[in-house]
């Protein structure tokens, strides 16, 4: 069975960075693509930052970009999404997902077969 265990998440000032980190279990970690989403009350699922399986290339949210990044240790299958400049905007449940095994990343939340709990963002002004 898959599971995927964020941590990381808290409340933090506006300006201060946070690391999230996603645990997977039960699946072939190198071989799939791994996501991070997020979504604010009242707001629909938001594409934050995606790596592939095979050569690490990074995607990004445009509301993100050049301030958060995403990393993956395949050894320890875990990824990760350092934040940096949080701003109140970035106040949400962020979620880790899985693509299925060898498939490219794709920013849509329906291709992903597998999903974590999340861990609640929150920032202040």
């Amino acid at each position: 069975q898959v599971h995927l265990v964020e941590t990381g998440g808290g409340s933090v000032q506006a300006g201060d960075s946070l690391r999230l980190s996603c645990l997977a279990s039960g699946l072939t970690f190198s071989y799939h693509a791994m996501a991070w989403f997020r979504q604010a009350p009242e707001k629909e699922r938001e594409f934050v930052a995606a790596i592939t399986w095979n050569d690490g290339t990074t995607y990004y949210g445009d509301s993100v970009k050049g301030r958060f990044t995403i990393s993956r240790d395949n050894p320890r299958s875990t990824v990760y999404l350092q934040m940096n400049n949080l701003q109140p905007g970035d106040t949400a449940v962020y979620f880790c997902a899985a693509l299925p095994i060898g498939d490219a990343v794709v920013i849509n939340p329906e291709g992903y077969d597998y999903w974590g709990q999340g861990t609640q963002v929150t920032v202040s002004s």
